[in-house]
Formats: structure tokens, C-alpha cells, sequence
């Protein structure tokens, strides 16, 4: 590439200005960071070791939770090294691994978190359809597509954003590589290209979410039809936690990607990012856990064979 001569590291955003305060927000993240490990980690083994969860729900529940580990693991960790270390640095090529791998992540888990409103959709609005509708061929390949629209984004975005030279120093405003931090570092001439390409992504996204507002509209209609208040109440457990997710995933990351300059600063910036990059990982194990009660029910069962040393 032909900028790494001139930039062989970038500098992060820090957490605080004193090593005291970094080793506060070092502690605080790693708790979160180990809550997550155990939530998802105890969702994928519920998933895996129970057949009653075998199901396309719990299939996409299953992806939605390895994308959040590698979501998390992408960012936190160098931050807390940092924090730990009292440092600011990543290498060249640090930088570029963890934006591709973040972007390929947050893309992937968007479109499955599209996915997921279908499968909600054929559930309750056509039960008599779900089993030749979402088989598991279907289900598989719906998830490799989500996998995969992760990747070439990523590739693209990456490719675009670390071929522009840097006019602007090499201090990153959030602690972790994003887009719209290094494409402030670039010549204001040369990041047109990578402009276009968010444009895309940002309309495909949009796509993504008519089409979801959509499922839930047709959902919700179905739903206020349902007779019986057991109805009511198991459709709207399952639904909310999904709706709840994306809504908070898509309007932190379109204020995030979208917004004027002019309301731009690093600490609003880093409050987005922990929003839609932290928060998920950690609250998706909670949510769904407390909502789904077959999980509820495979999970309680996990932990008591562990308690009993099986």
C-alpha cells in the first residue's frame, strides 16, 4: 500500500488523561468484556447440546452469538491492553485486521439480524409454510449469504480506506479503527472513492431495514388478530427481543456513519461506538435468555450438570 511508509502505527483514542482512571476503565471493560464471553458462550452451548433448540430460531440465535463474540473481541481487547499498558499505539496492520474483521462482523450480524425478522415473519404470519420455507438447506444458506455479504464488504471497505494517503497525522479519535475516524486522516482530495462505497452500503442497509419495519408490520397486524392471550404474549416474547436489538443497532450505527460534522466530537463518537460495538454482545445473552423460555429452561439444565460436576 502506498501510505505505509509515511504511517507505520496510529495512535488511539484514550480512555482517560491519567494511568489511574485508564486502569478503573480497564477493570470496568474487562468485566463487561467477561460477561459477554460467559452469556454468549452459555447461549452456544445451550444451543448446541439441547435438540429441542435445534430449530432455524435457534440456528440464527446460535450465528447472532458467534458474530457478537468476534464483534466484541475485535475491539475490547486492544482497548484494554492499552488501558492496562498506558499506551495508544496499534500497528499499520493492526489497524487494518481489526476494521476489516469489524466491519465484516457488524455487516454480517446486520443482514442476519434481517434474516431473523423473515424467519419471525413466516413463523407467525405463515406457520403452515415454515417448514418448507425455512428448512435446514435454507437456513444454511441464508446464513453463509449473511457471512458472506460481511466479507466483501469488508474487503472493500478496507481495500478503499488503507489505499488513500494520510494528510492528517496518524491519531485515531476512538479507540478502536472505524471508517469515518481514518478517512479524517486522509487528503480531503483523495476519499471520494471510499465515500461512494459507504453511500452503497448505507442504502443496501437501508434495504435491510424497510424490509424488517415491513415483517414487523405484518407481524404486529397478525399478532393483534391472534384470539387467545397466550398467543399474544408468545409471539410478542419472541418478537421484541429481535425488534429491541435492532433498533438499537441501527440507529447507533446509522448517527454513527450519517451524521453532520458539525455534531462530531471524541466523546460523543466513542459513546456510539460502545453502544452499538459493546453493548449487543453483552445485553443479546440477557435479552433473549429471559424472553425465550425453552432457552430459559436448556440453559438452567447446562448449569446444573456443571454444578453437579457431569
Amino acid at each position: 500500500m502506498s501510505n505505509i511508509s509515511s504511517v507505520s502505527e496510529f495512535l488511539l483514542l484514550a480512555f482517560a488523561d491519567t494511568h489511574e482512571l485508564q486502569l478503573l476503565h480497564f477493570a470496568l471493560f474487562l468485566g463487561i468484556y467477561l460477561a459477554a464471553l460467559l452469556g454468549n458462550g452459555l447461549i452456544l452451548s445451550a444451543i448446541a447440546c439441547h435438540h429441542r433448540l435445534h430449530t432455524p430460531m435457534y440456528f440464527f440465535l446460535l450465528n447472532l452469538t458467534l458474530l457478537d463474540l468476534g464483534c466484541i473481541s475485535t475491539t475490547l481487547p486492544k482497548a484494554m491492553d492499552n488501558a492496562l499498558w498506558d499506551t495508544r499505539a496499534i500497528s499499520y496492520q493492526g489497524c487494518a485486521a481489526q476494521l476489516f474483521l469489524f466491519v465484516f462482523l457488524v455487516v454480517a450480524e446486520y443482514c442476519l439480524l434481517t434474516i431473523m425478522a423473515y424467519d419471525r415473519y413466516v413463523a407467525i404470519c405463515k406457520p403452515l409454510h415454515y417448514g418448507s420455507l425455512l428448512g435446514s438447506r435454507a437456513c444454511a444458506q441464508m446464513a453463509a449469504a449473511a457471512w458472506g455479504s460481511g466479507f466483501l464488504n469488508a474487503v472493500l471497505h478496507t481495500a478503499n480506506t488503507f489505499s488513500l494517503p494520510l494528510c492528517h497525522g496518524n491519531a485515531v479519535d476512538q479507540f478502536f479503527c472505524e471508517i469515518p475516524q481514518i478517512l479524517k486522516l486522509s487528503c480531503s482530495h483523495a476519499y471520494l472513492r471510499e465515500i461512494l462505497s459507504l453511500v452503497f452500503s448505507v442504502f443496501l442497509g437501508f434495504g435491510c431495514f424497510v424490509f424488517i419495519v415491513v415483517s414487523y408490520v405484518q407481524i404486529f397486524r397478525a399478532v393483534l388478530r391472534i384470539p387467545s392471550e397466550q398467543g399474544w404474549h408468545k409471539a410478542f416474547s419472541t418478537c421484541l427481543p429481535h425488534l429491541a436489538m435492532v433498533s438499537l443497532f441501527v440507529t447507533t450505527v446509522l448517527f454513527t456513519y450519517l451524521k453532520s460534522p458539525s455534531i462530531s466530537s471524541p466523546s460523543l463518537d466513542m459513546v456510539m461506538a460502545v453502544l452499538y460495538s459493546v453493548v449487543p454482545p453483552v445485553l443479546n445473552p440477557l435479552i433473549y435468555s429471559m424472553r425465550k423460555q425453552e432457552l430459559k429452561e436448556a440453559l438452567w439444565k447446562l448449569m446444573s450438570r456443571c454444578v453437579a460436576g457431569e
